[in-house]
């Protein structure tokens, strides 16, 4: 296996909502006193809807905070995953950075020199709970900046219901499907057509969130984006056959559905499997609630492997950062408790996410934690999966080039080889070693 491991959270999930700008306390600008210090944060919303905003979960751990620590306000303003990103950007850019933003990465204002490393603001106690290969993703030239929020791993969901009637697994819904290869995956892919289902795999290299489809494919490949030196090995003889395999087994034989696989968003396909349109698809753990309101009852599974040999699986980090505003010790007075055992497990608990603590990581491990009983099949994936290249302040472009251009490799005709020799190309350009 190469690379950095464990690489978790639903790094994108499904968002929505405008701005929206939490104070606690209800403190007026303007009437507060000499010595108190407004803290802004900017944070993701992990909703899908206005009634599960995460703007409640902020609004409530800014009160609660404030209570404890009178001389410092926090004003949180969160945001669309789609925009997130974008909205920090242009804070920076016009020097009027966030003192803490919860976004997808850390690593270009690290490389600029504009973050608080961890050890300048969280206690020991807090710095010490993250598990072991997250907080090491967050480091760049050894140095953590990127401090893991939540994590998720990802796993192939398979619809119960359509698999038994095409004779995939008995009707008695007791044996479950453990398929180990890419032929078993076909061979499935292939009965579910014969039985009339519209989607047998969905398959969503949109831009929604292809960088990741593209590493669950590429990981069970035997490849990934780097190599064991965490060099870009993009343009690699394994994930060219990867994406080889998909575009003549599975588009080819028109196992992916009506939809173009790069015109298919990752929710679009969420979507199209809780009508129970789809018989297979990659999913992270917001799945489970979509699935389980719509009465669509479901298994999961590792995704199959190339060879029926063990790789690694992918998992996301999402990311708290705090800039050099000139706020360091109340932020991290702040972050301290962002962490607390109590306030990881409300956030995690409410989104169906994984822990990024240690201490998180018990408790949903011994079922003491609140979380969902299944979340533990994500949990189990999480000690080896693989992260993003996160620490590349390069990757952020380069997830950028693989959301515009992987959709073309798996056209009928599309040429993986070249595509791939194209992006490596920039990534190597950009990240000179």
């Amino acid at each position: 296996m190469k690379g950095r491991y464990l690489n978790l959270a639903a790094s994108g999930a499904a968002l929505c909502l405008t701005a929206v700008t939490l104070t606690g306390c209800g403190a007026v600008g303007g009437l507060t006193g000499d010595n108190e210090v407004t803290l802004r944060v900017v944070a993701a919303d992990y909703g899908d809807n206005p009634q599960n905003s995460s703007a409640t979960y902020w609004k409530d751990l800014a009160d609660s905070f404030e209570k404890a620590h009178p001389d410092i306000r926090v004003e949180v303003s969160v945001y669309s995953w789609s925009e997130v990103d974008a909205k920090v950007a242009e804070m920076v850019k016009a020097g009027k950075a966030p003192d803490i933003a919860q976004i997808g990465a850390y690593a270009d204002y690290a490389a600029d020199d504009k973050l608080y490393s961890v050890d300048e603001l969280l206690s020991v106690k807090t710095e010490a709970d993250f598990l072991g290969p997250l907080a090491d993703a967050g480091k760049v030239n050894r140095v953590q900046y990127g401090m893991p929020f939540v994590a998720s791993t990802r796993l192939l969901f398979y619809n119960e219901k359509l698999f038994a009637d095409a004779g995939i697994v008995p009707k008695d819904g007791k044996t479950p499907w453990q398929p180990k290869s890419w032929a078993e995956l076909e061979a499935a892919a292939k009965k579910l057509k014969a039985a009339g289902v519209q989607t047998p795999l969905a398959l969503p290299l949109g831009r929604e969130e292809a960088q990741a489809e593209t590493m669950m494919w590429m990981l069970a490949g035997g490849g990934g984006y780097t190599d064991n030196e965490e060099a870009y090995s993009i343009d690699s003889a394994d994930n060219i056959k990867t994406l080889e395999f998909l575009r003549d087994k599975m588009v080819g034989q028109g196992l992916t559905g009506p939809v173009e696989p790069g015109k298919l968003d990752r929710q679009a396909a969420f979507d199209a499997f809780t009508r129970g349109e789809v018989g297979m698809l990659n999913g992270h753990p917001t799945l489970l609630k979509q699935a389980a309101g719509k009465g669509v009852k479901f298994g999961m599974v590792t995704l199959p492997t190339s060879d029926g040999t063990e790789h690694s699986a992918m998992g996301v980090a999402d990311w708290m950062m705090a800039f050099k505003t000139g706020h360091k010790a109340e932020s991290g007075a702040f972050l301290d408790y962002v962490y607390e055992a109590k306030n990881v497990t409300a956030f995690t608990n409410a989104y169906d996410l994984l822990p990024v603590t240690t201490s998180g990581y018990r408790a949903v491990q011994s079922g003491t934690g609140g979380s969902a009983p299944q979340l533990k099949t994500f949990l189990a994936a999480l000690p080896n999966a693989r992260l993003y290249p996160v620490g590349k302040k390069s990757w952020a472009g380069v997830s950028e080039d693989i959301k515009q251009d992987i959709g073309k490799t798996v056209q009928p005709g599309g040429q993986p080889a070249k595509v791939l020799e194209d992006i490596a190309t920039a990534a190597r350009a950009a990240d000179p070693r």
